[in-house]
Parts: structure tokens; sequence; C-alpha cells
């Protein structure tokens, strides 16, 4: 099975201290640190996993600049065969829309049975997945927690509200997206990176993915962010311990006296 998993660079909240620019509408990215998207990493170690049942090999994908060729080498340490960098000057600024275009544009070069995102990145969108399976009109499922490989097609489990779990039945090629908690990431020592430190990876423009550039970066973007902020800081809040029945008995109390309920 020729696997896809589309992956991002995101700063990495343990290591940095975020800040707003002087403009108000991004956090200041000098000098952050750096590292792969957490839902990301769950999608490429599933892949791996589904590729030593049934054989195949797995690509690492990012729509980036050159700075992320440093997350394709971890994830190809960890086991992915191949990695795809899409950079280009025509891309910065891109909307969702935009980055599942360019994505789309990746997936042209290739003949991929199954392509892996994570179910959401840093903004928390959560919405490049469903747009590339649009755009490439392929099945999607979102939230995927569980991954059975059939003939032809899989058996995925999604998580839902309530903690519950629906299971369906999707025809390959489709497109995922992946939740935490499916699988263990399996961890990425300096032996495996030093091993793939040297292996080329190659870059694609919009030319090479036969791309109108109109269509992505900062001119393409429907959505473009207005301002960032820092929520004003409100009250302490209350921990309320007991049983169920204790704790609902004096949530309701709190909402009687604070004027939620009557």
């Amino acid at each position: 099975m020729e696997i896809l998993v589309c992956v991002k660079r995101v700063p990495d909240t343990a290591e940095n201290e975020f800040v707003m620019n002087s403009a108000g509408n991004d956090i200041e990215r000098d000098d952050l640190v750096y590292s792969v998207n957490e839902w990301d990493n769950y999608a490429v170690e599933e892949a791996i996993q589904i590729v030593e049942k049934v054989g195949g090999s797995v690509t690492v994908v990012t729509a980036a600049d050159a700075d992320a060729d440093e997350i394709l080498r971890r994830e190809m340490a960890m086991g992915a065969e191949n990695g795809l960098l899409l950079n280009d000057d025509a891309f910065v600024g891109s909307d969702c829309k935009g980055i599942a275009h360019i994505l789309k544009g990746a997936v042209g070069k290739g003949n991929y049975d199954l392509i892996l995102t994570g179910a959401q990145a840093d903004e928390g969108s959560g919405a490049v997945g469903g747009m590339l399976a649009a755009m490439l009109d392929l099945p999607y499922a979102s939230l995927v927690n569980r991954v059975e490989v059939g003939d032809g097609k899989l058996t995925v489990g999604r998580e839902i509200e309530g903690g519950r779990r629906e299971i369906n039945e999707i025809t390959l090629p489709c497109v995922l997206s992946i939740q935490t908690g499916i699988n263990e990431p399996r961890y990425v020592g300096v032996r495996g990176i030093r091993k793939v430190a040297s292996v080329e990876i190659p870059a694609l423009g919009a030319a090479e993915l036969g791309i109108d550039a109109s269509c992505v970066g900062a001119k393409g973007a429907a959505v473009r962010k207005l301002d960032y902020f820092v929520p004003v800081k409100g009250a302490g809040a209350e921990m309320l311990a007991g049983s169920a029945e204790e704790i609902a008995d004096k949530l309701v109390e709190i909402l009687k006296t604070n004027g939620g309920i009557s």
C-alpha cells in the first residue's frame, strides 16, 4: 500500500514562550523552536504500522519553507521511506483551502492508495483533510482512532461525542484525518536521524505541481487573520469534589446563585 502523510512544522508549545507580534495579527515567530505537529506524528506512526502489516511505502509531505526539511527527516528517521517538500514563495500566506490545493498537486505526483493527515494542527481548524478529500473527490473520515485494512477497503473507527466510537467501512483510495491516541508513536533516536541526514528530499514549487499561483498564497486566500489577543484573566476556577450526584447538585446550586437557571 502506498501511503502519503501530510505533516506540518509547528511551534513547540513546551519549548517556547509566545508573545503577540507588533501588528497584533500573529505570534512573534523569530527564534521559536519548532517540531512536528502532534496529530501528524500519530498519522505517520499509523501509516508505518499499516505498511509493516501489508507492505508498501510511506511518503511524508509538507507545504512550508526550506526549514521544514528537518521535520521530514525526523519522520523518515521514524520509518517513512520518502520525503517531499512543497516550497514556493507563491505559497506564503495560504489559508486552509490554499494548503489543500497545494497538497492536491503533490497527490497528483504519485499513485497513493491512502492519504493521511492529522485531525488538526496548531491553529485548530481541522479543515485541510476534508478540503483535500473534496478536491480529490475521494471518501473521507475525520477523527479516526482505529484503522483495519481489508481487501480494497478499510474499517475505520471515529471518535464521536460522549466518548463513543462510530465504525465505518470506506473504500480505497481515501483520505483519513487521524486522532491522537490511535497508537503510540515510536521513539526517534539520534542514530536514526543521522541515517537519513544525507537523503535527498525533492522540493517542488507551483510550476512542478501544476498549480496556478493565483489560487494559493495570500492573494488566493479567502480567509485572513485580523487579530490575535490574549483573553483577559477572570476569577479562578472552582473545583467541585464528591460523587457525580454531589457534584451535579453543587453545580445546580452555583448556576441558580449566579442566574444561570431559575
